[in-house]
Formats: C-alpha cells, structure tokens, sequence
C-alpha cells in the first residue's frame, strides 16, 4: 500500500495524473490504475469526480494527512539501515537561467559531480521559465520564489547590483562623480528595448532616480558584460557577474559610495526551486545542500 500511497501524494502534489506520471516516469494509465486500486482497498473514493479542478473527498484529505506521516517514517527507517557511506546515485536534471548557470554553477559543477561521482547530472542553462512538471526537472534556479504553491524553494543568495565600466571607457568618456551624470553616458542596459529604464541610487538618507539610455539592451546579462568589458559603456549588474572582471581590473566600481538597482524596491533573491519536498530524491537533495554551502561564498569577494 505505501507505493500506491506515494502516487496518491504525487498526483495532489502535481495537480493532475498526467504531471504526476512525468514526475514518477509512469504511463498516466499506470498512475490511473493505481489510484483506482487504492479506492478499492480502501472502500472510499479519493477524488471528486465531477468537478474539472482535481479535489480530494473529506475522506481522501483524512488518509492522505495521517498516510503521509507513515510514508515519512518509512522512509527514516530505510534510510536508517543503509549503509553510512552510500552517495546519492542516478540522474539528475537541472535548469538555470543563462547568465547565473555560466558564471556561477558551471564552475561549481566539477567539485559536485567528483563528491557525488554515481549521480549523472544534465543541465540546461535556458533563459525561459520551465515547468518542472512538464519537462520533468528536479531542481531549477531562479531569480524569486515560485509563484506555483506546489513548488518548493531554498534561498541560495541575495543579489546586489554593481555599477561598473572598463577603465578604457572611463578614460574616454570621463567617470561620473553623481548619480545625475549618468543621464549623459551610454548605458548598457538590462530589459526590453520598449521600456523607459531607470536605475536607482542611495546613500544614506538620499535617494535618487536615473533615466538611462543607451545603444544595447539585452535581456540576459552576459551580452552586457563583454559589450562593457570593451569598453562600451556603464553597467549596472549582479556583482556575481561583474566581480571576477573587478578583480582582474577590466572593469572598475563606478560611485562606490552609493547602493545602485535596476529596481526601485526590492532585491533580487535567487533560489533553488524543486518539487516532492516530502519525497525529495537523494541526488536531488545532495545537489540543493551542496548549493547552498556553496554559492553563498559568491558574496565574500570585495564590495
């Protein structure tokens, strides 16, 4: 009964029988089958069947609260009897977005695969937001939490931004010694082409607003870094993406002193999202824990 139990939290957890089956790697008709077997052994149905959203009866919402603790200890108690010095094994797909997946978990991605050597990762570094379900990913990265609530997320770093150009440009150009005078530089810009863009400054009880314009926008970050590694212009981006050129001098801070954003009021939180928090998978679990030891050391390089 406790495997048929854990399709039964997979199908409510996923919304449908068909996103629940991607996620088990089970025909639909397998997923289907086994849940109708479970209302048999049981006497009660599980769903509502008449209504188009998937709902669980009074009875199904009584077993599946007092079942999934049952499944919970189980799993406790096989992983109790295994063998201390067994690593997570199997494949594991992972999505980041482009920019953060480059300069960030690629380089990590070595150090991961040599502690967990029988995991077979995959990861797709794609700018477009993946349904985890659909496409059967275990863990994707992404900027703010998951607007889905079935999904799950572990914050893994705080984005703070840095204003920065070449010292070539600079030299050229002049560096601004106020926010204001970034009006008349050429920006590179983060966003869509169409929009107003402003960034925003503070330092203490000042604030300020700057419309910027500028001969390159782009929605992903790495365009902007080599175009302002050239010499292009200034840029405002994730210091995970800028600090590896301050420190090899082909950029520098511009107006240190100030906090610069792309946004008026908020930080850009960067996470782990995953799905099965009860029944998370082992190698799925290993990689969001090695994460988080990892990627928060980003931050530690020089402000």
């Amino acid at each position: 009964m406790l495997d048929r139990v854990r399709i039964l939290a997979q199908v409510v957890e996923s919304g449908s029988f068909s996103r629940a089956a991607r996620a088990l790697n089970l025909a639909p008709s397998s997923v289907t089958r086994t849940i109708d077997s479970l209302e048999a052994q049981l006497g009660v149905p599980l769903f509502k069947r008449s209504t188009r959203q998937l709902l669980l009866t009074e009875q199904g919402e009584y077993f599946l609260a007092r079942s999934v603790r049952l499944l919970e200890e189980a799993d406790q108690l096989v992983q109790s009897l295994q063998p201390l010095h067994e690593a997570p094994s199997g494949p594991l797909r992972v999505s980041v977005f482009e920019s953060f997946g480059a300069a960030c978990l690629s380089p990590l991605l070595p150090e991961f695969l040599a502690r967990y050597p029988q995991v077979r990762l995959e990861v797709e570094l794609d700018n477009r937001l993946v349904d985890l379900d659909a496409e059967n990913v275990d863990v994707a990265i992404r900027i703010g939490r998951p607007a889905d609530s079935s999904l799950h997320a572990r914050h893994l770093l705080t984005n703070h931004s840095l204003l920065v150009a070449s010292p070539a440009y600079l030299a050229r150009h002049g560096e601004p010694a106020t926010p204001h005078e970034i009006a008349r530089h050429n920006c590179l810009i983060r966003g869509h082409g169409r929009q107003r863009q402003h960034w925003y400054f503070n330092q203490g009880s000042q604030q300020c607003r700057v419309a910027v314009q500028g001969n390159l926008t782009s929605i992903g970050g790495t365009p902007l870094l080599d175009a302002a590694r050239a010499g292009c212009g200034l840029l405002l981006l994730s210091s995970w993406m800028v600090q590896r050129g301050i420190n090899e001098g082909s950029l520098q801070r511009v107006l240190p002193g100030w906090q610069a954003s792309p946004y008026e009021s908020r930080n850009d939180e960067i996470h782990a999202v995953f799905r099965g928090g009860r029944f998370l998978k082992p190698q799925a679990r290993a990689f969001i824990d090695f994460l988080a030891e990892r990627i928060p050391a980003l931050q530690d390089g020089p402000s």
